[in-house]
């Protein structure tokens, strides 16, 4: 383990729902929650506001709605995240070329391989310096993390929240770690938990004391000598510039079962477009297609189909997600469907018309890697009009969608530059109301020295590098 507290994690603070406040004006300061808005949604974010009250992420929308039922209730606008995000990884790439994302608002660097950071206070100068200029760029704020190792960098972030920064220096790590919890270690989760703490085993120093042969009478051989590993403070990873993506897929819970075949089938064709059009979105193709169906009894099966080669070809993909489902016994209704794209390439093969037929494999499969997904699947009123998206009015302006129902939709006409809107209510059908790109967070009017705005690209200025 490096000597230096060298490698930063950063943790955008409740990302989703920051993001929302930031674009809503009447929402700063609210409690906010964003998800699937049906009986079977789950809350995919929640603001720390919503938090007071009990809300967290994966907890059963009907569940949080009890808990808070005052708070905004929005559906995910996940190419605004992935926008932003794309503007918070340009920003921690000017620290240092080994920049490794875990998800759209998380990410390690290695301030070393930067040069712009070799002991305790050249590191913690480049931390604040990027929380400074992710505020600057995007209107949002993120907890920053520095240690020698990732899992400690992780576990400083988490430290930090909301809006921090915590540097653990170096030979103080074991004294840090030991009057945690179990939990705060990476692979400790409910059930491992329990385990040890039937074994007497609640706080990391009290793993370090039980000794690595008993931990591998506990737990097994690899994840007993990686947990004594890490209640050391021994944590030898490096930080990865590129992580591999696995797979792409889409699915959506539905409010209520679906017992028809056909309306079964045209949600899997529609699922497969909407995978294959995140697959372009990442340049990718991919040889294996998925499906996964989550029946009636909460039983779940996945099936695949191997191509000859990648393809990013809608009706590829269709066909292939259609015959899948014809292996698929769906009597009794279904209350999950998921279409995902597995063996990943950077190109395409143009020929894969002919395989429709033929030369394929078709076995079960594990369940495709998910990325963001829609929650439920909402109405034809609801996916016209889904709560918190952008809308925009022939004589009123932008505005975002409060609600829709019983033909009528309600608008908050407002800017991320604004002030608290007015609210409207209009026919669903109103010509004169439309569905809108979202604005940027940050105003275009904003401008840094030398004519970038500062949420453009190359926003966001990096730490100053020092003598390496």
């Amino acid at each position: 383990m490096r000597t230096a507290p060298t490698i930063l994690h950063l943790d955008m603070d409740a990302f989703f729902a920051s993001v929302e406040q930031a674009s809503k004006p009447s929402l700063r300061g609210k409690a906010v929650v964003v998800g699937g808005l049906g009986p079977r949604g789950v809350v995919a974010t929640c603001s720390y506001e919503a938090r007071v009250f009990g809300v967290h992420s994966a907890m059963p929308m009907g569940q949080a709605r009890r808990l808070a039922p005052h708070a905004a209730y929005l559906v995910p606008r996940f190419e605004l995240y992935r926008s932003i995000s794309e503007q918070v990884m340009r920003l921690l790439r000017e620290l240092s070329p080994l920049v490794e994302p875990l998800s759209l608002d998380e990410a390690f660097v290695d301030l070393e391989a930067g040069q712009v950071a070799r002991d305790a206070v050249s590191a913690r100068l480049a931390g604040e310096r990027l929380r400074t200029d992710i505020r600057t760029a995007t209107g949002l704020t993120g907890s920053v993390g520095l240690a020698a190792s990732k899992m400690l960098a992780k576990i400083a972030s988490e430290e930090a929240k909301p809006d921090g920064l915590v540097l653990i220096p170096p030979g103080t790590e074991r004294a840090m770690l030991e009057p945690m919890t179990v939990r705060t270690l990476p692979g400790v989760g409910p059930a491992t938990g329990d385990h040890l703490r039937r074994a007497g085993i609640t706080t990391v120093g009290e793993i370090a004391e039980a000794g690595e042969d008993e931990l591998v009478r506990l737990l097994g051989k690899a994840h007993g000598h990686a947990l004594y590993a890490m209640a050391l403070a021994r944590d030898e990873r490096p930080v990865v510039a590129e992580r591999e993506t696995k797979s792409v897929s889409v699915e959506d819970t539905y409010d209520v079962d679906i017992h028809d075949r056909v309306r079964v089938g045209v949600e899997v064709g529609r699922l497969a477009d909407r995978c294959v059009r995140r697959l372009r979105a990442s340049g990718l193709s991919g040889r294996t297609i998925v499906l996964k169906v989550r029946r009636y009894d909460f039983s779940t099966l996945t099936r695949s189909e191997t191509l000859r080669g990648p393809t990013d070809d809608p009706a590829v993909v269709r066909e292939a997600a259609a015959r899948l489902l014809d292996s698929v016994d769906t009597t009794g209704g279904v209350r999950l469907l998921g279409v995902g794209v597995s063996g990943l390439a950077d190109y395409t093969q143009e020929d894969l018309f002919a395989q429709a037929a033929g030369d394929v494999s078709v076995e079960p499969a594990e369940e495709p890697e998910a990325g963001p997904v829609e929650a439920h699947a909402p109405s034809p009123a609801e996916r016209r009009w889904p709560a918190g998206h952008d809308v925009r009015h022939a004589e009123l302006g932008h505005g975002w969608v409060q609600g829709s129902g019983l033909g009528r939709v309600t608008v908050r006409f407002e800017t991320p530059y604004s002030e608290v809107g007015r609210v409207r209510t209009f026919p669903v059908e109103d010509p004169e109301l439309t569905p809108a790109d979202p604005l940027p967070l940050v105003s275009p009017a904003v401008r840094r020295p030398g004519g970038e705005t500062a949420g453009g690209p190359g926003g966001g200025g990096s730490a100053r590098r020092v003598a390496g």
